[in-house]
């Protein structure tokens, strides 16, 4: 026997999502939003997992078993599979079935394993913990940054000021990539090197299913911010390389607020 859950119907590649229980920030009981339906059955495969104490390695059921679960058509859910799978929260074996991946958690990080990307709470616990661990890596960069490292990181950070004036998601992407990962590296601690790229990882899946890989904000404002972190740590004051990161990660903070609100509290109508 099928025990289906309680969730919003899911059909076609978009939703009617009525608002359950409280409304959106600044928005009116009763309002409607849509979002795409592999969207929210994603969200729902991740809220299952969390719930059933699921674990990397554990074994889902098929696409249809998902389906009838959650209250979805089949073709919805095999689309939230595949973007589950290429974020890394999923492994799809051919012939075997679809388990439970790491998803960018270490082995024994049983806290992380049910990371909700489309969480707000959980999106905002990250961004505050990217906030203490880069505004750190940043400070450690403008004390001990070699100055070839230096030099990689005014390279990185010029680059992506560029390519953010030309709008270019993916190359901003990769242009930021390159720049925080060459301050995490100037902070001459593995462990904190470490932490900045997986907290990145988890960053990313967030960009994917909220943002469809999108950034949140402004890419030429993050740029220029970039290019004053750069100076500072160039400049070799710790103080202000730290405060700049913090600032930079709270822009992005606050961009990702609005973001999530316009895509999940988008009036009716509107596409």
């Amino acid at each position: 026997m099928v025990h289906r859950l309680q969730l919003v119907p899911i059909e076609g590649t978009t939703t009617v999502v009525t608002k359950a229980g409280q409304p959106g920030p600044g928005e009116p009981d009763g309002t409607e939003r849509y979002r795409p339906g592999y969207e929210l059955v994603a969200e729902q495969i991740l809220q299952y997992i969390a719930r059933e104490n699921l674990r990397p390695g554990s074994r889902l059921p098929t696409e249809q078993g998902l389906a009838d679960i959650l209250g979805a058509t089949r073709n919805v859910t095999r689309e939230a599979v595949k973007v589950l799978a290429a974020i890394g929260r999923l492994s799809v074996r051919r012939g075997a079935g679809i388990f439970v991946a790491s998803g960018g958690v270490e082995p024994g990080d049983d806290e992380l394993t049910h990371f909700q990307p489309t969480d707000m709470e959980h999106v905002l616990m990250l961004l505050d913990y990217r906030c203490l661990l880069e505004s750190e890596t940043a400070r450690r960069a403008a004390s001990i940054a070699t100055p070839i490292e230096v030099r990689t990181i005014r390279e990185a950070a010029e680059e992506s000021a560029r390519v953010g004036e030309r709008d270019d998601a993916e190359a901003f992407a990769d242009a930021d990539k390159h720049f925080h990962n060459a301050v995490s590296a100037a902070a001459a601690n593995v462990f904190l090197q470490s932490a900045v790229a997986s907290t990145r990882r988890f960053a990313g899946q967030s960009d994917v299913l909220l943002f469809h890989g999108a950034a949140p904000g402004s890419f030429s404002e993050a740029g220029r911010q970039h290019v004053e972190i750069a100076k500072a740590i160039a400049d070799g004051d710790p103080d202000r390389a730290s405060e700049l990161m913090e600032a930079h990660i709270d822009t992005t903070r606050q961009q990702f607020q609005s973001r999530i609100r316009e895509r999940l509290f988008r009036p009716t109508g509107r596409d």
